[in-house]
């Protein structure tokens, strides 16, 4: 019969050899000229709209509408370069046949994917850093010195990459291709657009602000826009308010559903991973190049 201090020990040392592993590559991505580029390229494209909206006053608001558009930004910039990011590298590493040799490895899935975590996570955080910097620096309603937003931001990034993260692990277990990314591409864009990303989501007919209230993006973009607009700003919210409590609450259950099932999901595309499998998909990349 197994003692506590038994079936402790393994998931520990899963989780230092996960967080050994995420720190190696995030070291790796943060000193590598390439990798560093291509993951941060993206922010010109984000940062772009707030430098040339942020002289436009948004009606009735008190504020620019490149201040409106900031947490819009980072909420993007979690889902999509972080969730998203961690679908294309599994489903790249799948390919390359790194889930393979991890079969063979002790606690390999489950520090693989605290790695994975971990890395992407560190991304992601460094760049919605860039972000916020660089949009206090060009906006004037944005100030550095307004603690309400770093103690927004110190809670809601974290909490809204538990959530996502695990769901992107997910998809990247389930998506055999790089090529039919396009499956979760156009599906997030359209919840996206009824999650009060793009404007207020009180706005839209009520069934679809229930459907938005189901998915984590919704509640992220809520966080952040908490954390980032004036008090004013509430009055465009579903309820006119925040609802911090029912954010923590929603991400927090994404994040616990996530975190325990993707684990098993990426052990189950690891059983499916053979060296035939290898075989075949190198064969018909050499069909596609031919």
């Amino acid at each position: 019969m197994s003692t506590p201090t038994t079936t402790v020990r393994p998931m520990g040392n899963a989780v230092r050899q996960g967080l050994r592993r995420g720190g190696r590559e995030l070291h790796q991505t943060a000193t590598t000229r390439q990798d560093l580029i291509s993951n941060l390229v993206w922010l010109v494209g984000l940062l772009a709209p707030l430098y040339t909206l942020r002289d436009n006053d948004l009606a009735g608001t008190g504020m620019s509408v490149a201040g409106f558009l900031l947490p819009s930004m980072m909420s993007m910039c979690v889902a999509f370069n972080g969730m998203l990011g961690l679908t294309q590298q599994l489903i790249a590493e799948r390919q390359d046949g790194t889930l393979l040799r991890l079969k063979a490895l002790p606690h390999g899935m489950p520090s693989y994917l605290i790695g994975k975590i971990v890395n992407v996570a560190g991304i992601v955080l460094i760049a919605c850093a860039a972000v916020t910097f660089l949009g206090i620096a060009m906006l004037p309603d944005v100030s550095a010195g307004d603690t309400g937003i770093w103690l927004g931001l110190a809670w809601v990034l974290p909490l809204g990459l538990l959530a996502l993260l695990p769901v992107g692990a997910i998809l990247g277990s389930l998506i055999d291709s790089p090529r039919n990314i396009g499956l979760v591409m156009v599906p997030m864009f359209a919840l996206a657009s009824v999650s009060g990303i793009f404007y207020p989501a009180s706005q839209l007919p009520v069934w679809l602000q229930h459907v938005a209230e189901v998915f984590p993006l919704y509640w992220l973009g809520l966080a952040a826009r908490a954390a980032l607009l004036p008090d004013s700003a509430v009055a465009a919210e579903i309820g006119e308010s925040w609802r911090h409590w029912e954010t923590v609450g929603v991400l927090g259950l994404w994040a616990v559903a996530g975190l325990l099932l993707a684990p098993a999901v990426l052990r189950r595309a690891a059983r499916r991973e053979s060296g035939s499998t290898m075989a075949g998909r190198r064969e018909e990349a050499l069909k596609r190049s031919v």
